[in-house]
């Protein structure tokens, strides 16, 4: 699909050629330019690489292979940063409020490189959770040829024969808490868990971001499963290198690859592997910058014919590293596209179709366990859940593998914030059939959404997984499981019927009806928001004050553009 009078040098032309742009040229040859790299395309590579985070810390040796495949290929690289931030170190306190607004400052600094410099493709190289979203949004506002790598999925730790991951230590503070294991149990869980670079080992959002992109066709075949550590990782960068030159000469952009099909691809995959509540946060996210109509609603769509067949950390028992050794996702998503669950016409960024892409996989080995059978799934539907209901009119986002239950009632704690839920749990005041409500901690209300993984774990430590559930309008980390809700919309600083729970008032949460109700009469509901006032914003400066006066509702993408 050539495009007539493409030109590959469109937009460095501008900035390169002709004897008035000499000192353009001169600041190039700065950098490391020859003469004859002038007349080349010119093809950026966002890094970003930080010592912030295992997940970023080798993304410079991977950007740097990347931009081996461009020069290799023909083009001329050019290596920027951009930033990250940690999840896994900021999760529980302030500063985790920066997490999701991460992901905007990544696009909005991807843009303003590439757009100022007249790069004329892109290949972006994301490892933590907000950066591939974050990269993709960039690729979608700029369109031009771009290609998304991967950084890969951590090893697992080791401790006395026992597999773990980041959640294992948050997790074990739970069981600390609870005095099932000692300072010294728990210190070296801490410092085997983690045991090098890549983003962390389960399917959580790092990894099922990675898939998605994969799925939706911005990254090459089993760039997402594959190690951080690992030759076919450096293969990888090289190959996309080369790969955006291709996408160049035949003129194909991220239009042209991002459609509402390749979208419904992604959510798929996303669902097959049992994967995180953000990837419905950051796909309507992608989708609006590409310009395309993604509803929640969809997820319900799509959810409806898409079994959970992936048995996976956080839920399930296995790690990502394990799905690697058995092929990746390739097979599980030819087995999507033979029962017509895929697209298989999206054009990726290989310059084939997902289709083309599948053509050559093979089948997992007979024996393994990882990936159930579509006749014998782990769910037969999603359990990526959109509720509705007096308390979500706006819809939630619930994460309901089945193993929890499909129904929970309860009564009300409610919690102004996530450090106050999070000392009540240590502190043996939540009980059994308690539904914890934390509020204030939506996009504009925290603001910045923050991830809930440390109540959640910490109610799965103290044993309380199947007896508790958890409703906020902040999000959960990747890494959460147990009966949790959030996403809830109207969030509870623009008035949303969560401000005004009460504790001990009865919650019912039906992820069989898809409803989230506070039983109280309409009238009562109707007199305690009339009587709600809206509380002083939490930043008054800065970055998060920003953020919150642009950033749009969670049931949008938390969008600020």
């Amino acid at each position: 699909m050539k495009k007539a009078n493409h030109d590959p040098r469109h937009f460095s032309a501008p900035v390169l050629d002709g004897p008035e742009r000499a000192f353009s040229r001169g600041m190039l040859y700065a950098v490391g330019f020859k003469k004859e790299d002038f007349k080349k395309p010119i093809i950026g590579v966002a890094s970003t690489w930080a010592q912030v985070t295992p997940c970023n810390v080798h993304i410079d040796q991977l950007a740097r292979e990347a931009a081996q495949g461009i020069d290799g290929a023909g083009g001329k690289s050019i290596v920027f940063n951009t930033i990250t931030v940690s999840d896994g170190i900021s999760m529980g306190t302030e500063g985790m409020k920066y997490s999701l607004v991460s992901r905007e400052i990544i696009a909005d600094s991807i843009e303003a490189v590439t757009a100022a410099e007249g790069f004329d493709g892109l290949v972006a190289v994301g490892g933590c959770d907000k950066n591939m979203p974050g990269c993709l949004i960039a690729m979608a506002r700029l369109n031009r040829p771009s290609v998304f790598v991967y950084g890969g999925t951590i090893l697992p730790g080791c401790l006395n024969g026992r597999s773990l991951d980041l959640v294992s230590i948050f997790e074990a503070i739970g069981a600390h808490s609870n005095k099932q294991i000692s300072d010294q149990e728990l210190e070296a869980v801490e410092s085997c868990a983690i045991p090098g670079p890549g983003s962390c080992g389960g399917m959580y959002t790092a990894n099922t971001m990675a898939s998605a992109i994969e799925a939706l066709g911005m990254s090459l075949p089993n760039s997402s499963a594959q190690a951080a550590v690992s030759k076919e990782k450096l293969a990888d960068c090289k190959a996309a290198g080369v790969a955006v030159l291709g996408l160049l000469k035949r003129g194909i952009r991220p239009s042209d690859i991002l459609s509402k099909e390749s979208f419904e691809n992604a959510m798929t995959v996303a669902i097959a592997l049992g994967g995180s509540t953000n990837a419905v946060l950051h796909l309507l996210a992608v989708a609006h910058a590409a310009g395309i109509r993604l509803k929640l609603e969809d997820w319900t769509r799509v959810g409806k014919r898409v079994p959970v067949l992936a048995d996976l950390k956080p839920s399930g028992r296995h790690f990502m590293w394990e799905l690697v050794q058995i092929g990746g996702i390739l097979p599980l998503m030819k087995t999507l596209l033979n029962e017509g669950l895929l697209h298989g016409d999206c054009l990726t960024a290989s310059g084939k179709t997902l289709k083309q892409n599948l053509a050559s996989a093979k089948p997992y080995p007979k024996g393994q366990s990882i990936v159930r059978p579509l006749k014998d799934p782990i769910k037969p539907d999603s359990h990526l859940v959109i509720l509705y209901g007096n308390l979500a009119p706006e819809g939630a986002v619930a994460k309901i593998s089945g193993k929890e239950g499909l129904k929970f009632s309860g009564t009300a704690r409610v919690f102004e914030s996530e450090e106050k839920a999070l000392r009540a749990i240590l502190d043996d005041k939540v009980k059994k059939g308690d539904v914890i409500v934390i509020r204030y901690e939506g996009p504009k209300g925290g603001p910045g959404m923050r991830e809930m993984l440390s109540p959640t774990s910490a109610i799965v430590g103290k044993g309380l997984g199947k007896e508790v559930a958890l409703v906020t309008d902040g999000r959960f980390s990747g890494g959460s499981h147990g009966f949790v809700i959030g996403h809830i919309t109207p969030e509870a600083y623009v008035g949303g019927p969560i401000a005004v729970v009460k504790n001990g008032d009865p919650i019912v949460i039906d992820g069989e009806k898809r409803t989230i109700d506070l039983q109280i009469s309409k009238t009562e509901l109707e007199q305690r928001l009339k009587a709600w006032k809206q509380p002083k914003p939490r930043y008054a400066r800065g970055v998060l004050a920003k953020y919150a006066g642009q950033v749009k509702s969670a049931s949008a993408g938390a969008v600020t553009d």
